[in-house]
C-alpha cells in the first residue's frame, strides 16, 4: 500500500530534508584526498544530531554507521571505515535523516580531486537521470514513467542501469511501498496521487547492470564487472502543484528541478 501524507506531514519531511541536504553538502566539501570514510561518518553523525535529527541508517537492520560511503565500483551500502580517499576516486555519499517522525533520504556522488573524463561524464549523466525523473513525479503520471525517464537518459549513452536495486517509497519508514525500478515502460504501474513520497535514486554504471554483494560484510554492493558506478537521489513528493523536492537546502532549486 502506498501511504499518502498530509500537507502538514510533507512540511515536516521538508524540514528534515533540509538537514539531509545540508549534511550531504558538508560531506561533499570534506570528501578530499586523505580523508577516511570513517571520518566522514563521524562528521555526518555529529551534524545530524546537532541539527535535531537522527541518523536513520545507523542500526537499520544492523547497519553499523550513520551514512553509506561507496567509492568507485561500489554502488551503494558501503560501510564507512579505514578506507582513505585518493585523488581520482569518485564516492557515493548516502544520508537518511529521521526528523519529527519522518525520514528523508538523499545521495550524491562526488569526485575526489581531479578525476578521469569517463568518471566525470558518468557523474554528469547520472545526475541528468535524476533530473529527468523528477518531473515525472506529478499527479496523473504512473510509476513506470519514472523508471522510463531514467533509462531513456542512461542507456543511449551506453551506460548500465542497475536493475536489482530500486527507488522506493519513503515516509514514516525508510522503505515504504512502492518499489520503483529505474527502468521500465511509460504509462504502466499505479497512477500517482497527491501526498505520495518517493526516494528516487538512479544507480548507473560504466558497464553492465549486474551486481555482486560483498560476502565479507553482507552490505557493500559492487558492479559485477568492476566498472565505476554513480548514484544520485532525492526525496520527492507528489503535490497538486507539481513535484516537490524535499531534500534541497534552497526551495528555488526544487522549483527549477521540477520544471
Amino acid at each position: 500500500m502506498i501511504v499518502r501524507k498530509s500537507r502538514a506531514e510533507l512540511e515536516a519531511m521538508r524540514e528534515g530534508g533540509r538537514i539531509t541536504a545540508a549534511c550531504l553538502r558538508l560531506l561533499a566539501e570534506n570528501a578530499r584526498p586523505g580523508t577516511t570514510t570513517r571520518e566522514l561518518d563521524a562528521l555526518a553523525e555529529e551534524f545530524i544530531y546537532s541539527s535535531g535529527g537522527k541518523p536513520e541508517f545507523k542500526g537499520y537492520q544492523g547497519f553499523p554507521a550513520s551514512i553509506c560511503a561507496s567509492p568507485n565500483s561500489m554502488i551503494v551500502h558501503g560501510i564507512p571505515g579505514p578506507y582513505r580517499l585518493r585523488e581520482g576516486d569518485i564516492i557515493s555519499l548516502d544520508v537518511g535523516v529521521r526528523f519529527e517522525g519522518f525520514v528523508t533520504d538523499s545521495a550524491t556522488t562526488v569526485p575526489v580531486g581531479e578525476v578521469s573524463e569517463e568518471a566525470r561524464r558518468l557523474l554528469e549523466v547520472t545526475r541528468r537521470c535524476l533530473e529527468a525523473a523528477i518531473p515525472q513525479v506529478r499527479v496523473g503520471r504512473r510509476l513506470g514513467d519514472i523508471g522510463h525517464a531514467i533509462q531513456s537518459v542512461a542507456e543511449p549513452e551506453g551506460y548500465g542501469v542497475v536493475r536489482d536495486l530500486v527507488s522506493h517509497g519513503v515516509g514514516r519508514r525508510m522503505h515504504e511501498d512502492p518499489q520503483i525500478p529505474n527502468y521500465g515502460r511509460p504509462g504502466t504501474g499505479p497512477r500517482l496521487l497527491p501526498g505520495m513520497t518517493f526516494a528516487i535514486e538512479p544507480m548507473i554504471t560504466l558497464g553492465t547492470h549486474e551486481i555482486r554483494i560483498d560476502e565479507r560484510d553482507g552490505w557493500s554492493i559492487y558492479t559485477a564487472d568492476g566498472s565505476l558506478a554513480a548514484h544520485f537521489e532525492h526525496t520527492v513528493a507528489v503535490t497538486e502543484e507539481g513535484p516537490w523536492v524535499l531534500t534541497l537546502e534552497e526551495e528555488g532549486l526544487g522549483e527549477a528541478a521540477s520544471a
